[in-house]
């Protein structure tokens, strides 16, 4: 897939510079970013979509944006995703002559107990050391990111107690371009199995930029030469992702595809909601009836959530350092 943004106007071909005393203050740059998608099917259009609409929201107006999908090879696929990856991505194999600016990796579903273990291991793999020196900044998203430090300087990730999921207030602990106009907590959406140890990655040589008292370290760098970023958690998601999930896992646990039932993300759901989740998980928890998930009403977030401001903010910066040559 390739889409072209011109700032927040989706074009469909580039815009040539007005000619003459018409000329804009700034001359319009292109940059070229890759999206390596490894989201499980259920999750893959949703993120293109997200990816994109972050890229157009965040691009100021001299900055045109050729968005590149890519998906690795040795994810398994469903007949219906597959059929999505071949008619709107681009081949991988061609990442290396495309000319890209920037690289954003996602995170998967984790399969194995060790990362070295995942099917997709040599390929993700191949892909970080490629954009080591063929990038100048690559964004590193949740299992992605946990994948790239154990990699490069074999970080481990660690196994929590139980999932970390929801929406968390994250300050900024070091002035970077990346957290330029941070100037209160943002709220960031995490959903994940594992955390690294901050220690660790300071002892390595990684910059802490934010973290969370309830959950840790947020966003972390590192200098290749390519400016490494990583997000444990998702500023990328938009207002429903985590309901999405949560509705997944208890769908499988209806199922019988899980022995635990999933916890409520924190501060996600109103007040009101999480009484009428708590209930359902009692009912749930007596008796396993794959279809009694179709007795839950409407749900409703709560009301403060700042959703997507942290992406905005963040990606803006990204693009910006990307554009300043």
């Amino acid at each position: 897939m390739t889409l072209l943004f011109e700032g927040d106007r989706r074009i469909t071909s580039p815009a040539l510079a007005p000619a003459g005393g018409e000329r804009r203050v700034r001359d319009p740059i292109e940059l070229t970013i890759g999206l390596v998608n490894n989201m499980p099917d259920s999750a893959l259009k949703a993120t293109d979509v997200q990816i994109a609409r972050l890229l157009q929201q965040s691009a100021p107006w001299h900055v045109r944006i050729r968005l590149h999908c890519f998906s690795l090879p040795s994810i398994a696929r469903s007949p219906v995703a597959s059929s999505h990856v071949a008619q709107t991505y681009t081949d991988i194999d061609r990442l290396d002559g495309l000319g890209i600016d920037g690289l954003i990796v996602t995170g998967a579903e984790p399969i194995a107990a060790r990362l070295r273990d995942e099917p997709y291991w040599p390929d993700l793999t191949a892909i970080i050391d490629w954009a080591r020196t063929n990038t100048k900044t690559a964004i590193w998203s949740c299992l992605a990111a946990h994948a790239a430090v154990l990699h490069l300087d074999n970080v481990e990730r660690q196994r929590l107690a139980s999932k970390c999921s929801g929406v968390f207030d994250c300050v900024k602990v070091r002035d970077d371009w990346l957290t330029r106009g941070i100037d209160a907590p943002l709220q960031v959406p995490h959903s994940r199995l594992n955390a690294v140890n901050e220690p660790l990655l300071a002892e390595r040589g990684y910059d802490i930029l934010t973290r969370s008292a309830e959950v840790g370290v947020d966003i972390f760098a590192r200098a290749m030469p390519s400016r490494f970023v990583f997000f444990q958690g998702h500023p990328e998601y938009d207002a429903l992702s985590l309901q999405r999930e949560y509705m997944r896992d208890i769908a499988r646990y209806l199922a019988g595809q899980r022995d635990d039932y999933p916890r409520l993300p924190k501060s996600y759901f109103s007040a009101e909601t999480e009484a009428v989740l708590n209930a359902f998980e009692l009912r749930a928890k007596a008796r396993r009836d794959p279809t009694s998930a179709a007795e839950l009403p409407g749900l409703t977030l709560r009301p403060d959530l700042a959703a997507g401001h942290a992406a905005k903010l963040l990606f803006r910066n990204w693009i910006g350092y990307l554009a300043d040559g």
